[in-house]
């Protein structure tokens, strides 16, 4: 059980939370750390141009700051994860959100691109650290309270992280033109003070769970080379490359001896072999976010080649994706129920993706918002369903490592849809390609639909009250 501090330590100023409610004070901090992520993946959109006219960079140098944030946090999430799991949320939070800070006093001052990619992947661990604390912490809450019922804070979280995503280039656009395409990183730097007081007053000093003899650093070793070669080949998908999931595989093999013999292994793939149910939520993870990545990247991109709309006027269109989105974490939220959700998510994104094979350059506007709309629908419904499928199904001691794998899924779920959006748009984003990747994106929506259609144990993923 999580013991509160109850005269010193970081939440010794304000008055003790409820005996029987979720700790509030806890919220903002927690709001704060897990938008640090999605608000850093979307300002550096608009900066990859000023950034590449700074260093005389072309695209195809400038789009590894984006790629490294993701190779970063892919890997950082579950390592950073298990590290919370065995130390403690508070402890790993100060730290990531520290690390945020210096990475953006780094960026700030970078002499060159490859110095700014390397701040890019110290913010990317940074970045890791808060949602796995997140998860982590509202687990411990049910532990002390005994009403496991964190829907509403879970929904708080993906409605967060969806507003920053949104926001997230016009706020870029606003700093670029006060202070430069430094001023992308610099912003990190009052984000991450505001993290570390927040933390440091509100997070609980708890003693951990550590278990076994340490932490397991080949494990880790060896599911960072895994990723990021599977990672880097999935960013460019080409013959020469060959070398790249053979090394992956080799990674993967190792990395399976390694962690079913250790005692204290990285990820206990004994206990997950045995969690049938989450091994499928992953899976789900990476099909939802790669026909939502999909969509995003490919209908963005025939927007504006295939249709001949401005850059402006395709970012308003997209407005209705993430209006609906917001609207239906919002409504949706406190209601669990999440093989309802999956199925009637996985139904209107084959509808969306349905409707994109009657698109073409004389389509209406009205036509095209209102696909937006329809494909916002199954964003809000998936990504609430399967985060809350996670928290009833991990192991409780394993609560933020298993968050922090549930991101690393839906990192190659976007390399996977920027991959597929690459091979179906070879020269430019014409209406043919755009109809090859809605087949594309059907397929998966239809493969998504036939795992949660039969899947009764969903059913039984319900709040467990202590008596």
């Amino acid at each position: 059980m999580i013991r509160r501090p109850s005269g010193t330590g970081g939440g010794a100023r304000t008055a003790r939370p409820s005996p029987t409610g979720f700790d509030r004070r806890l919220i903002a901090p927690m709001l704060f750390g897990s938008v640090l992520n999605p608000v850093n993946s979307s300002m550096i959109a608009v900066a990859l141009v000023p950034i590449g006219v700074a260093f005389g960079a072309p695209p195809a140098q400038t789009v590894w700051l984006v790629s490294a944030l993701y190779l970063a946090t892919a890997v950082g999430q579950p390592v950073v994860g298990r590290l919370v799991d065995m130390y403690g949320p508070r402890r790993l939070y100060l730290i990531g959100t520290g690390l945020v800070g210096i990475a953006g006093l780094l960026g700030a001052v970078a002499p060159s691109l490859g110095a700014l990619i390397g701040a890019r992947v110290l913010l990317g661990f940074g970045t890791s650290a808060a949602y796995p604390a997140a998860m982590q912490l509202t687990r411990s809450e049910a532990e002390r309270t005994g009403r496991d019922s964190p829907a509403g804070v879970l929904t708080a979280l993906a409605m967060a992280n969806q507003v920053v995503a949104v926001i997230g280039p016009a706020l870029g656009g606003l700093l670029i033109g006060l202070g430069g395409w430094r001023a992308v990183f610099t912003v990190n730097v009052p984000l991450s003070v505001a993290c570390l007081v927040l933390g440091t007053r509100r997070l609980p000093r708890t003693p951990g769970r550590r278990r076994g003899k340490g932490v397991d650093l080949p494990g880790m070793a060896l599911f960072a080379v895994m990723m990021v070669s599977l990672m880097v080949f999935l960013t460019g998908l080409r013959l020469d490359r060959w070398y790249l999931p053979v090394l992956s595989a080799i990674a993967a093999a190792g990395f399976a001896v390694r962690e079913l013999r250790v005692p204290g292994p990285f990820v206990d793939l004994r206990v997950l072999g045995g969690n049938v149910p989450l091994i499928v939520t992953y899976v789900r993870q990476l099909l939802a976010y790669t026909t939502s990545y999909a969509f995003m990247y490919g209908f963005t991109q025939w927007l504006e080649e295939g249709r001949g709309l401005p850059a402006a006027t395709a970012g308003l269109v997209l407005l209705s994706l993430s209006a609906t989105g917001l609207a239906v974490s919002a409504a949706t939220g406190r209601r669990e129920a999440v093989r309802t959700k999956l199925v009637a998510g996985s139904l209107l994104q084959m509808a969306g993706c349905a409707a994109l094979l009657l698109v073409g350059s004389g389509t209406p506007m009205w036509a095209l918002v209102l696909v937006g709309a329809v494909m916002g629908v199954p964003q809000g419904l998936l990504g609430l369903a399967i985060q809350n499928a996670l928290y009833r199904q991990a192991e409780p001691d394993r609560t933020a490592s298993a968050a922090g794998l549930l991101r690393t899924f839906g990192y190659l779920g976007a390399l996977a849809a920027s991959a597929a959006a690459a091979a179906f748009f070879p020269h430019r984003a014409d209406t043919s390609g755009m109809h090859d990747l809605a087949l594309f994106m059907l397929a998966g929506s239809a493969l998504l639909l036939a795992s949660a259609l039969p899947d009764r144990s969903l059913d039984t993923l319900v709040p467990q009250r202590k008596t």
